[in-house]
């Protein structure tokens, strides 16, 4: 799943791609043939300059000079071109690879996709998915390492056949070599090292959600503490890794080196042409030895790939676009008698704390299944619904409002596509909170911090709910919306939010243990503290 997802994402980047594959071929060819040609110009001065000053002048220095003057620089543009395209290729595929991973997070079964680890997800999205990122670049290294070898084996064989089957064994053992020694010394670190770095941050997003705590309660030490075994863990995959990648590099630099001699000792036609094939031979496997970087880095995509397949695979449920429209009322059966609530009604949902009330509401918009109260919509029971088909009926602010880290319009643009600023503040003005908005120096614009963190528990509040009432859902759903509110803005609340329920026909489902909002609902359910 996942490298169909990645196959499809690059794509749509096969320009980039084939730009990429392009220079890198231009820089292998011009690399080669800048060693050959300065090998041979070098060995052909020195000869030429010890054969006298008629030798001297005999010998063409410009065209040579020329030449080498134009592939350093042919050589430099194209790398740089190559590095700028591909690597756009591979940020553009990513980009559209996370938001594809992401939507199938969002659409599986909350029941199995909310007892994940956030920090695992955030990890899983950040760290696996930047280790793609590799297949994408080092698709060029192929041709690159190809053109390179051709090149090389041409420039070889004017000084022989001989010089230039000494270089082809010599490319086949790095490849050989390479291919066989990195599964053997990078397997296990690598899935180490991803594995720690994986709790690692995990457990590092888990800790930051409570530094406030942390800081109050002087617990950094105790954290530093329980956070010491993953690192030591990563710093011990990180060194596995470092010693196998020296020893392949090492054996890769070995064999580079009898490769050369090999086409010196085998080379023939002068000093000049044996030079040619020398240098030539050079060049080619040092573009070479990035076939053992890519079979090294091919172990960490693989390994990547595997973890995102946990991902890639959860259960996509189907959206039924015709079932919300055909919803006209919602039953509540509790303690064995029905309650309907139809659209544009408003139920105060009541009872101690402890009854149920946010466990019954994460229930019916379809974040939870184990409400013990009867909940049916359309005739069915709505644990059997699922997340997709009850979404479009609700809007909901939870107790415990969860902002992404963005500005106020960042927030607010969550509700639905297509929002505007005119609707963004109507709906701070129904949420009191357009004011505080105002005041901030960057107004809608301005940066809030992880989670809201630049706004007080009240007011992130009410930007959720400002959020909710932008969904324009048939049924607006809000626990514990006055929480942390003083008395004069609650009421203000109730006034326009009554205003805002007359205005649009939304319907309300509202759990409160504050009286300051019970005058919004016509009719209660109790809770008793036993059903929970």
């Amino acid at each position: 799943m996942i490298e169909r997802l990645l196959r499809d994402a690059t794509r749509r980047q096969r320009r980039s791609t084939a730009i990429a594959i392009g220079l890198v071929m231009v820089a292998a060819l011009a690399g080669v043939a800048l060693l050959a040609l300065s090998g041979w110009f070098l060995t052909g001065a020195a000869i030429a300059g010890a054969g006298g000053m008629a030798s001297v002048r005999a010998f063409n220095y410009l065209l040579p000079s020329a030449g080498i003057r134009g592939l350093a620089i042919a050589r430099t543009l194209s790398r740089y071109g190559e590095r700028l395209f591909s690597h756009r290729a591979a940020l553009l595929a990513l980009a559209d690879l996370r938001p594809a991973l992401f939507a199938r997070l969002a659409a599986t079964d909350p029941s199995r996709s909310l007892t994940q680890s956030s920090g695992d997800m955030a990890a899983r999205l950040g760290s696996d998915v930047d280790a793609l990122e590799d297949s994408v670049v080092r698709k060029v290294t192929v041709p690159g390492a190809l053109a390179g070898a051709a090149a090389g084996l041409i420039a070889a064989s004017l000084a022989g056949w001989p010089a230039a089957l000494a270089l082809l064994a010599g490319l086949a053992a790095m490849r050989l070599c390479s291919r066989m020694l990195a599964p053997h010394l990078l397997t296990q670190p690598r899935q180490d090292h991803a594995a720690a770095l994986n709790r690692l941050k995990a457990d590092y997003a888990s800790y930051a959600a409570c530094s406030g705590e942390i800081a109050v309660y002087g617990l950094g030490a105790q954290v530093i503490a329980a956070l010491d075994p993953h690192a030591r863990a990563l710093d011990g995959a990180r060194a596995a890794i470092v010693r196998g990648e020296v020893l392949i590099q090492g054996a890769q630099l070995v064999l580079a080196a009898l490769t050369v001699m090999g086409v010196l000792a085998l080379a023939d036609g002068g000093a000049a042409l044996v030079a040619l094939a020398a240098l030539a031979a050079a060049a080619t496997a040092d573009i070479w030895s990035a076939l053992a970087r890519t079979d090294m880095e091919h172990l960490r995509v693989c390994d990547a790939i595997e973890r995102l397949e946990t991902l890639a695979t959860l259960p996509a449920r189907q959206a039924d676009a015709t079932f919300a429209s055909e919803i006209e009322g919602i039953t509540f059966i509790i303690d064995g008698r029905p309650h309907v609530l139809q659209r544009g009604e408003r139920l105060l949902i009541a009872g101690p704390s402890g009854s149920g009330k946010s466990r019954l509401l994460g229930t019916l918009i379809g974040l939870r299944r184990d409400a013990p109260e009867g909940l049916v919509a359309g005739g069915q029971d709505v644990g059997a619904l699922g997340l997709e088909r009850l979404r479009p009926l609700f809007a909901y602010a939870p107790q415990d409002a969860g902002l992404i880290a963005g500005t106020v319009a960042d927030n607010l643009r969550l509700a639905r596509p297509g929002i505007t600023e005119a609707e963004m503040w109507e709906a701070l003005e129904t949420a009191c909170l357009a004011e505080t908005v105002r005041s901030l120096p960057q107004g809608l614009a301005e940066w809030l911090g992880d989670n809201g963190a630049r706004l007080s528990g009240g007011q992130r509040k009410r930007l959720a709910l400002a959020r909710a009432l932008l969904a324009q859902k048939p049924w607006l759903v809000l626990d514990e919306p006055s929480e942390g509110l003083d008395p004069e803005t609650e009421r203000a609340l109730c006034q326009r939010l009554s205003a805002w329920l007359d205005r649009t026909g939304t319907g309300l489902m509202l759990v409160s243990h504050r009286n300051g909002l019970h005058s919004l609902a016509r009719q209660m359910v109790t809770l008793d503290p036993v059903s929970a």
